[in-house]
């Protein structure tokens, strides 16, 4: 996996091989890499590590370039400062055939189909640019709507040189893909996120999938973008809850892996809210690095270190399905599960009262709930939990935090710690219920 940022190039080799970059003042990181060397000695000692420095401006350039090091496939997520998605050049290199179909919905089109179309349009090779425009929301992230995209594609008669194009948020994103997945036993697509969310979460990594009523992603693929191509200034156009839920994903990086920027991000976060160019622009591409560096090394959850991708989601997924996709957004779902997993990581000993009050006060700061719905009680969350795609010979594990930066992924606790988890916030919501509804207060309607 390698970064290059204007004419400065850092570059990490090996599977194993992780970047981080880190603040240093207001204008600059320090990218730190590190290689993990097996030692000569005995199976599992401990690895040695190496540090190379950098420095990597944080200042708007029109291109940055972060490649994912997959064991399928390896490709660029291309970060665009400017409007770019009339720019035939952009996406030419990433085409195989001569036909193309972007696959947004009926919030995007009208905003970005038209920018999208006409820069595929002058691509050399492509000769038809076709589309397929889906419902808006949660809801819809169905068969109904994978039916749809593939009955184009057959319509269409695209082949197995033709690519997908998704335009628009993670719903989009997991549709597209799990669709090219499928389609011909598999066709190239190209992600092209319209949301923070997606940026820095679902456009990366290759889980694809649709919803099914009793859980969250439950059907679905494993498949690799063939690129992922972020026009930035499309964040532009997303009202402040969306924005909010991205934040949520950004926060969750640092919980899981890296203290120091959650340190950063506790600094910044009206900086991420406001959009602030540098600001969300280092948090997306940290962000990046993060899941690159995670897939890279178990791309499809064999290990289950990919799997503390998921801080927050066992208790964010069971909300979602039960007050029903699309009410909550995926990331406020996620904000008020990392608490809930924040609350259980106390009371197993791993962390103390402070680090959860810091995690609730940025999530509050950055417009995110904090609790879960009180119309869920412990038998509707471990109903939904029980569904979890982590749950293995009946046993359900959790993404917990050892310590503030370190994520676990673990079976290893009591059942009544999970019980008096969900119970302790159901207390919280019977002894002070206006206190409780003001935590939800941001919960605007979309």
């Amino acid at each position: 996996m390698y970064l290059v940022a204007g004419t400065s190039k850092l570059t990490c080799k090996g599977r194993e091989a992780a970047a981080i970059c880190r603040p240093q003042g207001s204008d600059a990181v320090v990218a730190h890499c590190w290689y993990r060397r097996k030692r000569e000695a005995t199976p599992g000692a401990e690895r040695r590590r190496s540090t190379v420095k950098a420095e990597v401006p944080v200042t708007t350039t029109d291109e940055r370039v972060l490649w994912v090091d997959a064991p399928s496939r390896k490709y660029p997520i291309i970060f665009r400062n400017k409007p770019s998605l009339h720019d035939s050049e952009l996406f030419a290199p990433h085409i195989s055939g001569n036909s193309v179909l972007i696959v947004t919905n009926e919030t995007v089109a009208p905003l970005y189909l038209h920018r999208l179309r006409e820069g595929l349009s002058r691509c050399p090779q492509v000769d038809r640019v076709e589309e397929c425009i889906l419902p808006d929301g949660e809801e819809y992230k169905t068969m109904d709507s994978l039916r749809a995209i593939i009955d184009v594609c057959m319509q269409k008669r695209l082949d197995r040189k033709s690519t997908l194009f998704a335009l628009g948020g993670g719903v989009i994103g997991d549709l597209t893909g799990f669709a090219a997945s499928v389609f011909l036993r598999g066709i190239p697509f190209i992600q092209v996120p319209t949301t923070l969310l997606a940026v820095v979460d679902s456009a990366v990594g290759g889980k694809t999938g649709i919803n099914h009523p009793l859980g969250k992603n439950m059907i679905g693929s494993f498949y690799q973008p063939h690129a992922v191509i972020v026009d930035a200034s499309t964040l532009k156009t997303l009202d402040p809850r969306q924005i909010s839920a991205g934040i949520a994903e950004i926060i969750k990086y640092g919980l899981i892996c890296d203290e120091e920027f959650f340190n950063w991000c506790e600094r910044n976060v009206s900086k991420m809210v406001s959009l602030s160019p540098g600001a969300i622009q280092y948090a997306m591409e940290r962000s990046c690095q993060c899941k690159a560096a995670v897939v890279a090394a178990d791309e499809r959850e064999s290990s289950g270190y990919r799997a503390i991708l998921n801080l927050g989601h066992t208790f964010g997924h069971a909300i979602e399905a039960a007050t029903g996709y699309g009410t909550w957004l995926h990331g406020e779902a996620v904000a008020a599960g990392m608490v809930m997993a924040a609350e259980m990581s106390r009371r197993l000993g791993f962390i103390d009262e402070q680090v959860v009050r810091r995690i609730e006060a940025i999530l509050t700061e950055a417009a995110l709930p904090v609790r879960p719905p009180p119309s869920m009680n412990v038998e509707t969350f471990l109903t939904y939990m029980a569904m979890d795609k982590k749950v293995e010979r009946g046993v359900l594990r959790l993404v917990l935090l050892e310590r503030l930066g370190k994520a676990i992924v673990t079976a290893n606790y009591e059942r009544q710690v999970l019980v008096d988890t969900i119970e302790y916030f159901r207390r919280l919501y019977q002894e002070q219920p206006e206190n409780y509804e003001r935590r939800l207060a941001h919960l605007r309607p979309k």
